[in-house]
């Protein structure tokens, strides 16, 4: 009986062996988990029979350091959840290593070519993006690889000072083209529904007591009816607040026809220096996809050669009843067990999931330390069970000598 009872230690130890190695090998491992191996005692009924590993046990709950990257694609998850990803067969796996990146269909998928799963944005009649909206349909990710299309200027808001030092030009009627028949001026660029560029200009002139008449040119050729700003006594706008429509006609360009309105909220009339604080329009440009990243709360962010962005999904994280019960597979990745219970999904940061870190990756839990001192104790335990095989059988000889 001894004999077994031994051997079955080292059987034990062997396998233990194998966990601490396998932590060991992995301590440089991306999103790797470190395990234990758990002893329990085998019985014959009532008469010891040795020991055996009856379980192991997974620290999936214990994060490991964080190292950062800068990378726009990479994310570690501080706290619960692991990212979702599909196979080239559709099974789908859970991991912790958040390296990704766009293949050349558009897809985001993580560092060994799995498509990540996420919430598709939700999008208009033309495709494109309604920012606001509710989630969309859980399934790939897609970045649109194509041009993002020109959007048609609609508004244009102006807030500045203009000086209560002005004094009436003293050149009359308004002409744009002599600086003397106008106080100051102001350009802003509009686009039209291809995309194309257009000045808009506004000339200030002084033509009473608290009162700035607002002209009005578009590519140098006047347009709109002139706004009458009325100030009150303590250099706010009076009330109505003024505000102006402009219309451009463009036959020749195949555009449509432009229509903006001007809003001039929060501009002022106090003394001294004639300031602008804000002067822009709405519209931009069409523009070429340029690059993608992530947001803390897993939004997935396409940006353009014009300087637009667009959230194209959002990161779904994966939560388990009993995430200690997930089956490791290749690739620092686990599938579900019965134990595991249902996968329960959401986005970073809301509910039992923790939020992203953005530009860094979770590296291994393993501590090295306890490792080796796991390893030594192992390497004693087997040197004590293999006496024990050696004593056994030195006493068998010596009976048999004796016989």
């Amino acid at each position: 009986m001894s004999f077994e009872i031994a051997l079955s230690g080292i059987n034990a130890i062997n396998t233990s062996l194998d966990t601490i190695s396998n932590n060991i090998a992995n301590s440089g491992t991306y999103g790797f988990k470190s395990s234990r191996a758990n002893f329990s005692s085998m019985y014959a009924g009532s008469q010891p029979s040795g020991v055996r590993i009856g379980s192991q046990t997974q620290s999936i709950d214990i994060g490991g350091g964080v190292l950062t990257t800068g990378r726009g694609l990479d994310a570690t998850i501080q706290g619960r959840g692991f990212f979702v990803t599909k196979d080239s067969t559709g099974v789908e796996l859970y991991t912790r290593v958040g390296i990704f990146a766009t293949d050349k269909d558009g897809y985001l998928v993580d560092s060994f070519n799995r498509k990540v799963q996420g919430y598709n944005a939700v999008v208009d009649a033309a495709g494109v993006p309604m920012p606001g909206a509710a989630l969309g349909a859980m399934g790939d990710i897609k970045v649109p690889t194509g041009q993002i299309a020109a959007q048609a200027s609609t508004r244009l808001e102006y807030v500045g000072n203009l000086s209560a030092d002005w004094t009436a030009p003293t050149v009359t009627p308004f002409d744009p083209t002599n600086p003397l028949s106008y106080n100051s001026s102001s350009v802003a660029v509009a686009y039209d529904s291809l995309g194309a560029k257009h000045t808009v200009t506004q000339y200030f002139v002084k033509t009473g007591t608290n009162e700035v008449t607002v002209n009005y040119a578009i590519d140098g050729v006047t347009a709109g009816t002139p706004t009458v700003m009325e100030f009150e006594p303590t250099g706010q706008l009076k009330q109505p607040l003024p505000t102006a429509h402009l219309t451009l006609v463009t036959p020749t360009t195949g555009a449509e026809d432009m229509e903006i309105d001007i809003n001039y909220a929060g501009s002022t009339q106090f003394a001294g220096e004639t300031t602008n604080t804000v002067n822009a329009t709405n519209g931009y440009a069409s523009g070429a996809l340029v690059g993608v990243q992530l947001s803390e709360d897993g939004s997935v962010v396409a940006q353009y050669s014009n300087g637009q962005k667009q959230k194209v999904g959002t990161v779904a994280l994966a939560t388990f009843p009993n995430e200690n019960a997930l089956v490791s597979v290749n690739d620092t990745s686990w599938t579900t067990s019965s134990g595991s219970g249902t996968p329960l999904y959401g986005t970073p940061g809301s509910g039992m999931t923790g939020a992203l870190t953005v530009g860094a990756i979770e590296q291994s839990n393993v501590d090295m330390t306890s490792e080796l001192v796991s390893l030594m104790t192992s390497q004693r335990n087997y040197q004590a069970n293999t006496k024990v095989i050696s004593a056994e059988s030195d006493m068998m000889k010596t009976l048999m000598q004796a016989v």
